[in-house]
């Protein structure tokens, strides 16, 4: 009976983004960020000159093809996706018109931490809207700046943003931010492919039962020092793979800690 009430006055309190709960919480936008706990994993990882995003692609049956987790946004920044898909592509148009915008008024590529900083205003309003509801998806973005070098951010539905060296998101991502948090102080000196290779390293740990890490759902992209963001997929990330069977294979599970936030 005590859990009956207790789900009775939680549900008084969510029908609405606007409406705290008498503990100060709201619940509608902690759906959506539950939302973006149960989406596909993603993880991301930078050096002092690259930066590298890499996702678990899904596919609703053996029949279908999978879903794609990484868009470009312009030839300097990138975004891996958890949570909903149509969402994404919504904040991944939005993003690609403000590059286009700032280049063609300023004839320059858009700093990212602008963009960022921008795009989780754009979160935060949906949380004090009576007529919209909060994006359900998180996105971590990664970018290259000539300025200021390499970056990787997340966003959360709630508005929050955060920098990191290394992070994961998404469904049994764990075993992930357990693999980057023992190896992330030697990111800084390795070279491109070695970096592709620990992001497929933490990504294998994501897999979810019996299944195992394959040219089909796995993708990674990579943007950095004077290396436009790049998508790799299908033959080209098997040969990574490859190199990844040799050196050893997946993550270990395991671990209490956060990622390694900036």
């Amino acid at each position: 009976k005590k859990a009956d009430f207790v789900a009775m006055h939680r549900n008084m309190y969510d029908t609405d983004v606007t409406v705290f709960s008498p503990e100060g919480r709201l619940l509608q936008v902690e759906y959506a960020m539950e939302s973006t706990k149960q989406g596909s994993a993603c993880v991301g990882l930078r050096s002092e000159n690259y930066v590298v995003i890499g996702a678990l692609k899904r596919s609703v049956n053996e029949m279908s093809s999978h879903q794609k987790k990484l868009m470009e946004i312009d030839g300097h920044m990138g975004i891996a996706i958890a949570g909903l898909t149509a969402d994404a592509r919504s904040i991944a148009k939005w993003m690609r018109n403000e590059c286009l915008n700032h280049k063609y008024v300023y004839g320059s590529a858009m700093p990212s931490k602008r963009l960022c900083e921008e795009l989780a205003d754009k979160h935060q309003r949906t949380t004090q809207t009576y007529v919209r509801r909060p994006y359900g998806v998180g996105l971590l973005v990664a970018a290259y700046d000539e300025a200021t070098g390499p970056h990787l951010f997340q966003t959360c539905p709630s508005g929050n943003l955060y920098e990191f060296y290394a992070t994961a998101i998404g469904a049994r991502s764990q075993s992930a931010k357990t693999y980057l948090e023992k190896h992330f102080e030697g990111f800084p000196s390795t070279e491109k492919d070695d970096l592709i290779v620990h992001a497929l390293k933490a990504l294998s740990g994501c897999v979810t039962g019996d299944g195992e890490l394959n040219k089909d759902n796995a993708s990674i992209a990579i943007v950095g020092k004077d290396h436009k963001f790049q998508l790799i997929e299908g033959e080209n990330v098997a040969v990574y793979l490859d190199k990844l069977e040799v050196d050893g294979g997946a993550a270990e599970g395991g671990g209490d800690g956060d990622a390694m936030e900036e």
